[in-house]
């Protein structure tokens, strides 16, 4: 009996140990991908800050857009990273194909330059890039096999996220959701929330102030769970037109301006004469300025919204580099801000809800926008914030900017697809079409 019992407690302990020893590897390994990734996020930060700074002191600056979109087409073919983006750090967690080392420095400088003279882009599609370049690259480093290479993608993902944003909360989520709808890869939950945790405290040592925003937030009653609905399916719909234009102009530009020197000059004349035509630089650069203004103190111009969406349209569809998250933050944010009122909603309150629902809806990550929305906002709104992901999660269909994303399952029902975003109805079958069938 002792002799059982002592056997027991030895293979318990075994097995314990091999817990043991597998956290102490991914504490190490996220120790260094947080620290790596919050120097580079940090540094990044300041990069843009001090691009976008210095291009509201010289407005000029917007004429040379041309001129920056070529130095990145020479840059982006000296660095061999012409067709890489944030589709291949997705691709990368699900099929392991890789990612180049030369992305890294590739995507930091086009976007410093993109917003140095300009462009309307934000940062996290850079900031994904680096982030899974970094993450890659210390798997190999460390000689890990080809799993856990995958999950130190991740690691740097969410860490660069954190980094710049401030929110490791989210960044953690976003990290794990966003690669395959449906599915939680729980195995990488801690390690990216150490990756992304350590990333966070270094840029707070670095000077990088997390991005928060006051919010008012009404009683929670019935009735003002019924307008916020109303809002988020607006916004559903807003998230959907967001990422089909951007989807559009990529293609379009693509097919009638093959040649990639062409493109990103054509689309750097065309951001000028925008610009020009609406008589401010609002819509250049990110638009934090005008985000904060529309959460802050519920202000948006009547088009900000549709114009924000083109600006982002043709610069990132021309060549040049950024990311869609800052632009959808604006885009829901300029839009609440200018429905809430309509609806009674007040539009400080409004323009919150109108960033995490676009931003849900154009990314197809619930969990992660209701983190986020937490981590920028408040906790006093949760409710308020859960309701609209969750519609414009459903309603936003299965359009996304990340076309390489997956969706595992159905959004309407517990139903196994396996499709790709934007895939026609990902694999559902209307009533009309089951009774009548198309045939291939």
């Amino acid at each position: 009996m002792m002799k059982r019992i002592a056997s027991n407690i030895v293979h318990y302990f075994s097995h314990w140990w091999i817990y043991i020893r597998i956290m102490a590897k991914w504490t190490l390994v996220a120790g260094v991908v947080g620290t790596v990734s919050g120097l580079v996020g940090s540094a990044f930060h300041i990069g843009v800050e001090i691009a976008t700074e210095f291009r509201g002191e010289h407005p000029w600056m917007l004429y040379l857009l041309p001129v920056a979109g070529l130095l990145i087409v020479v840059i982006y073919k000296l660095a061999r990273a012409e067709k890489l983006g944030t589709n291949n750090i997705i691709e990368e967690v699900q099929l392991g194909r890789g990612v180049s080392l030369t992305l890294l420095p590739a995507i930091f400088a086009a976007t410093v330059l993109t917003h140095l003279c300009g462009g309307s882009a934000g940062r996290e599609g850079a900031a994904l890039q680096m982030g899974g370049t970094i993450g890659y690259q210390t798997g190999r480093l460390f000689r890990l096999d080809d799993k856990d290479i995958r999950m130190t993608t991740m690691m740097g993902m969410a860490a660069l996220f954190s980094a710049l944003f401030g929110t490791p909360l989210a960044a953690t989520i976003f990290a794990l959701e966003v690669i395959s709808i449906g599915l939680i890869y729980h195995a990488a939950l801690v390690p990216c929330f150490l990756a992304a945790l350590v990333a966070y405290g270094i840029s707070l040592v670095l000077g990088v102030r997390p991005t928060r925003f006051p919010v008012y937030v009404p009683a929670h009653d019935a009735f003002t769970f019924l307008k916020v609905a109303v809002l988020a399916i607006l916004c559903a719909l807003v998230a959907v037109l967001f990422c089909g234009v951007m989807h559009l102009a990529e293609h379009e530009m693509k097919k009638y301006l093959k040649n990639p020197w062409l493109r990103v000059v054509v689309g750097g004349a065309a951001v000028i004469a925008l610009t020009l035509l609406v008589g401010t630089q609002e819509y250049n650069g990110a638009g934090v300025v005008s985000i904060t203004r529309a959460v802050g103190m519920g202000e948006t111009k009547p088009l900000s919204f549709l114009l924000k969406i083109l600006f982002t349209a043709i610069t990132l569809a021309a060549g040049f580099k950024g990311g869609e998250v800052v632009p959808s933050f604006f885009v829901g944010a300029t839009f609440g801000a200018l429905a809430g009122p309509l609806l009674g909603i007040h539009a400080g309150f409004a323009a919150a809800i109108g960033l995490v629902s676009v931003f849900c809806g154009a990314v197809n990550c619930p969990i992660a926008s209701i983190f986020l929305a937490i981590e920028l906002f408040g906790t006093r709104g949760a409710l308020f914030y859960t309701l609209a992901c969750g519609i414009s999660f459903v309603l936003s269909g299965y359009s996304g900017l990340y076309s390489s994303q997956r969706i595992l399952y159905s959004k309407l029902k517990m139903q196994y697809i396996d499709v790709h975003t934007n895939a026609h109805h990902a694999g559902e079958v209307t009533e009309a079409e089951r009774a009548h069938p198309v045939k291939k």
